[in-house]
């Protein structure tokens, strides 16, 4: 005969994954979690079958948890009289499994900053592939500057590639074929700034 499922194997549904995404959004507010941890913690929560997964996730951070991992209250049982002074602990409410259909909600893309919260040193972003902060620097107007101005090497100035700026200056945009090319190029694929980081999209 197999063995009964404790409350801690119980399944959960979407609500419990989305409030415990939610936790851990304001962790990583907090700077407890770097980036990576924050991923890593997320994704297992969006694939989580059961209370206990996602008690794990939250064994090692203070408060805030999910309100749903608060231990059930204890029935009631007749206890000695404590002595004089003993103060008793507030048993914490238990809130149980919601019931009926789900919300439905959008998990946060690997990589991206979750709505409403900014990470030091990024304000515009992540980009998703490469968890690099995303430039301040726009690729569309990068690229409409190389592509009317770049004779003069604007939209190499605008990035802040100064070196490659000079050289169109001085060719001319390379009699204007350079720094067509690079126009298309910049808006095309985009490409970085002088910091490395990539241009935004928009």
């Amino acid at each position: 005969m197999s063995e009964a499922f404790g409350p801690d194997q119980q399944r959960i549904g979407n609500q419990q994954r989305e409030e415990a995404i939610t936790a851990l959004n304001d962790h990583f507010a907090m700077a407890r979690l770097d980036i990576t941890e924050y991923q890593e913690r997320v994704n297992r929560a969006s694939g989580a079958q059961s209370y206990a997964e996602l008690a794990e996730l939250f064994r090692d951070l203070p408060q805030p948890h999910p309100p749903f991992l608060a231990p059930p209250s204890v029935p009631f049982t007749a206890v000695p009289t404590p002595p004089p002074g003993f103060a008793p602990q507030p048993t914490p409410p238990y809130y149980p499994p919601p019931t009926g259909p789900q919300p439905q909600y959008a998990l946060p893309q690997p990589g991206m900053v979750p709505p409403g919260y900014a990470a030091p040193g990024a304000p515009y972003g992540f980009d998703p592939y490469t968890g690099v902060p995303l430039s301040d620097k726009s690729k569309i107007v990068a690229g409409l500057l190389q592509l009317f101005l770049g004779n003069l090497g604007v939209g190499r100035f605008y990035t802040g590639h100064t070196g490659i700026a000079l050289a169109q200056l001085f060719t001319c945009g390379g009699c204007g074929i350079w720094s067509l090319v690079d126009a298309i190029i910049i808006l095309v694929n985009g490409g970085t700034d002088a910091e490395g980081r990539k241009l935004r999209d928009s």
